[in-house]
């Protein structure tokens, strides 16, 4: 196992982390819809009410309010119900505990002191996301190191330096010595952990330059919906992770292409309202590909809302009631062609689906990840850009990274000689 995960802790990645700002579960889906707008990430955590106001929580109280996780396409789905779809006044104000679903298990309080592997074992089991007391002092910064975050260069400021002593290191201090005087938290997630080991790439060969395949990084048992199917059917098959389903179609040999998906990372910042009318009335393949159907030249489809909506754009940034167009670009897309029947090479932009290979680098993948703000990269044949035959999340990373290595067979560490029978046995 490399060193960097024994060595480095969670205080570690903490470093220029904003303050965590809570969304409770008795908000509207419309102050939802802003939250997750001003979020770093598709999904945010909603939590109960504090008891008492200025309380200092421990680790238990606080894990006993957090709710769940909600994320784009929760509200994409919740929107495209029929009560919504008729009255969207009602459906933006609908408190956010109707709509997430519970679920305690994805976050977890961790002291600053947690090693770096500890935190990726808890991720690979389930958790997203880290809750981290930034009211600590934390000075057994175990290394010094800069990243990026939110396109900032952003740098430890302590110039002096548990890193020049050894001992400090060893003997980092706990939170629990620490007194704190505010109750501060900062969220660290899944992304913000795959950002921090790619900068770290060296400590970890030979594994990212090792192929995804080779090191069991793909995940095969993903959902898909065909393109003809409605696409409201893709939201009765959502996986828990990745939050993403493969709209695919069938070819010959039955073997499945891959045309687009329905996800929450596709969905994160779109328009909320037109995304869900268009979930709620196309097919799969006419809303990834954000056209109406084989006999139509036109990409948009007219609409009225209806009359006790009111104020249609309250979702997006306000703006005056009238009739709505849906089209690609309404819910993120930009398709090139009007046709359902052309070539998929002829859709690029925001609706094509982010595609590796099986021979992919480890480090491509993380790449791709990350470049695209996206959760999880869908894995293609050698042979072919569109034959899906898996996918990779965060998960599936962290997974590959920590494995440990196969113990070394006494008999392979002789040089034998390999005859030719053998070879073809």
């Amino acid at each position: 196992m490399a060193s960097v995960f024994l060595y480095h802790v969670v205080g570690d990645l903490t470093v220029g982390k904003p303050e965590m700002v809570e969304l409770c579960e008795t908000e509207t889906m419309e102050a939802a819809i802003r939250a997750i707008g001003e979020s770093t990430e598709c999904g945010i955590p909603v939590w109960k009410k504090k008891s008492l106001v200025g309380m200092v929580e421990n680790s238990e109280l606080l894990q006993q309010r957090f709710v769940g996780i909600l994320n784009s396409l929760d509200i994409v789905a919740f929107f495209a119900k029929s009560e919504c779809l008729e009255d969207h006044d009602k459906a933006l104000k609908t408190p956010v505990s109707d709509v997430v679903v519970p679920n305690n298990s994805l976050l977890k309080q961790v002291d600053p002191a947690t090693r770096l592997i500890d935190a990726l074992e808890m991720m690979k089991h389930g958790v997203k996301r880290l809750i981290v007391r930034k009211s600590v002092v934390w000075k057994g910064m175990s290394k010094r190191f800069s990243i990026i975050y939110n396109g900032k260069w952003l740098k430890n400021m302590d110039a002096s330096g548990s890193s020049n002593n050894p001992s400090a290191n060893l003997n980092r201090p706990s939170s629990s010595s620490t007194s704190s005087t505010c109750d501060k938290f900062c969220c660290l997630s899944r992304e913000d952990v795959i950002r921090f080991l790619i900068g770290c790439l060296g400590a970890l060969a030979p594994l990212p330059l090792s192929s995804i395949s080779s090191l069991g990084a793909i995940n095969p048992n993903y959902q898909f919906v065909e393109a003809s199917a409605a696409a409201i059917e893709a939201t009765k098959k959502l996986p828990d992770d990745p939050s993403a389903v493969a709209v695919v179609e069938q070819t010959q040999d039955d073997e499945y292409k891959i045309i687009g998906e329905i996800s929450a990372s596709k969905l994160w910042k779109c328009d909320y309202l037109s995304a869900a009318w268009a979930l709620a009335n196309l097919s799969a393949g006419q809303f990834v590909m954000g056209v109406e159907d084989n006999a139509s030249s036109r990409s948009e489809y007219n609409f009225s809302l209806h009359p006790a909506a009111g104020n249609n754009n309250q979702a997006n940034g306000g703006g005056s009631a009238r009739p709505k167009k849906f089209s690609s670009r309404s819910i993120g897309f930009n398709p090139a062609s009007p046709s359902m029947g052309v070539s998929r090479s002829m859709y690029r932009g925001r609706s094509a689906p982010l595609t590796c290979r099986v021979t992919s680098s480890l480090a491509a993948v993380m790449a791709q990840m990350l470049s695209h703000r996206a959760t999880h990269v869908w894995v293609t044949e050698d042979h072919s850009d569109d034959i899906v035959v898996g996918v990779v999340g965060y998960a599936d990373i962290m997974a590959a990274v920590t494995k440990q290595p196969a113990p070394a067979n006494p008999a392979l560490g002789r040089t034998t000689e390999v005859s030719g029978n053998d070879i073809h046995r």
